[in-house]
């Protein structure tokens, strides 16, 4: 079964893959440019997403879509497992967002081009500047209304298990007093490991838990304190009992 699900994957998955990959980015960028950036910078990526896993035969599961609220802005932070993480969110939460992302992405060939016409987030840590751009970015971003997915580890893991958070998405849920939904994902790291990047996927269920929201009762460093680690242990307790407890990340 193994064999047979690598010969769909070179001979029928990939190539579609790559070339809806380019078609979608080409439709973000022709949309975007014209106007439409709200719908040009999420609806083609959703569908992205979808085909991706769809087109895997991955089986999806996702759980909590009742703790979001229909017009509400949220921080939105995630476990980092694996590249399918992106494919997850982007095509099953079922709602509007705007990226931050290693802005070493940029240079991926279609997908990056795309990722800065619909206005993705780019963090760049190279001198204080950049990194008050970034976040003053990021700041713009909430402040109109949209939400903002982020990876607070920083970094994917290396073995499933969760590192450390970064504080900055906190301190912008508490500049902004807005409320940070937790996500937990399941089954990417399965699917396609850090170590084995750009190699053969393998079969795995994937699914996403949508926690409550954790709202600010105060400002300051107290209360960024107190929801950095709400998040981390609402996150922690959706994972697979394989993945629980902390694991250093020597990529943080």
């Amino acid at each position: 079964m193994k064999y047979l699900y690598r010969t769909y994957q070179l001979l029928f998955a990939l190539p579609l893959l790559l070339i809806w990959t380019v078609i979608i980015s080409l439709m973000v960028i022709i949309g975007c440019s014209l106007g439409g950036g709200h719908f040009w910078g999420y609806y083609p990526g959703k569908w992205w997403g979808q085909a991706i896993i769809r087109l895997l035969l991955l089986p999806v599961k996702v759980e909590g879509r009742e703790n979001m609220k229909k017009n509400e802005s949220y921080v939105i932070a995630a476990n980092h497992q694996g590249a399918f993480d992106i494919f997850l969110i982007f095509g099953f939460l079922g709602r509007q967002f705007k990226w931050m992302m290693k802005y070493q992405l940029r240079k991926i060939p279609f997908v990056g081009f795309a990722c800065e016409k619909s206005h993705q987030i780019f963090v760049d840590k190279r001198g204080p500047r950049k990194v008050k751009e970034t976040y003053d970015k990021a700041r713009a971003t909430l402040c109109g209304g949209m939400s903002l997915v982020v990876f607070p580890e920083g970094a994917r893991s290396f073995t499933g298990h969760m590192g450390k958070f970064r504080r900055g998405a906190f301190m912008l849920a508490d500049e902004l007093q807005l409320p940070i939904l937790p996500l937990t994902i399941n089954g990417s790291f399965n699917i396609m490991p850090r170590t084995r990047d750009c190699k053969w996927v393998t079969w795995h269920p994937i699914s996403l838990t949508i926690h409550k929201p954790i709202y600010p009762e105060g400002q300051g460093a107290e209360d960024i304190n107190r929801r950095m680690s709400e998040c981390y242990d609402a996150i922690m307790s959706g994972l697979d009992k394989e993945y629980q407890g902390y694991v250093e990340n020597p990529d943080q």
